[in-house]
């Protein structure tokens, strides 16, 4: 057994557990971090498969910046962890269910026979001026450029639809509108009063 398989039979296992706990623990601030944790073993994968430019994609956009963000709202909210825990064994059986016939699914549908991956030759067998970046966006905008713009078409969607979901127009809420403010006169905005002094007697 060399290291790589070593390195790779450790990233699974690893990824195994915290995969596990993500879903299994309760404390939602520690399955944020055990994801965490999953994210950068299969960071590892990713560079054991030569594919850098994925694992730093993976370390530097989900690491960096969606679990930090995600983090920072479960600390900041006060959830109650007592209702989490109800109805986790009512529902397991159901929730096991679903996850074999989404796996299924997964063997069926992802596979080499529908994404090309019997096709792509090793990657030590190329050369020291070989990118996977190159490669990986060759075949973004080739062969699967129709679904690469219909996922963007589809988030960009999602992303409208959140803001439309979320968005609450106030009634009350006050703006200015700044031609308006341009366009005031001083004799708009000030008006002076003549007042009779008053004197103490």
């Amino acid at each position: 057994m060399n290291i790589e398989l070593a390195l790779f039979y450790l990233f699974s296992a690893v990824l195994i557990v915290a995969g596990t706990m993500v879903i299994t623990i309760r404390n939602p601030v520690h399955a944020a971090l055990f994801l965490i944790l999953a994210f950068f073993t299969s960071a590892g994968l990713w560079l054991l498969l030569e594919a850098e430019f994925l694992a730093l994609t993976l370390v530097l956009v989900y690491v960096g910046a969606v679990m930090v963000l995600f983090m920072f709202v479960v600390m900041m909210l006060d959830i109650k962890l007592a209702p989490l825990s109800e109805g986790f064994t009512k529902y397991l059986p159901v929730g096991l269910l679903i996850g074999v016939v989404i796996l299924a699914e997964l063997i069926l549908i992802v596979g080499p026979a529908r994404f090309g991956l019997d096709v792509i030759s090793d990657p030590t067998a190329m050369g020291a001026d070989y990118s996977n970046t190159k490669a990986l966006g060759n075949v973004l905008y080739t062969t699967y450029v129709y679904p690469f713009e219909l996922a963007a078409v589809i988030l960009v969607v999602a992303i409208i639809a959140a803001i439309v979901l979320t968005l609450r127009d106030k009634r009350t809420s006050k703006f200015i509108d700044p031609q308006d403010q341009v366009s005031v006169k001083s004799k708009d905005r000030v008006r002076v009063l003549k007042m009779k002094s008053e004197s103490k007697k």
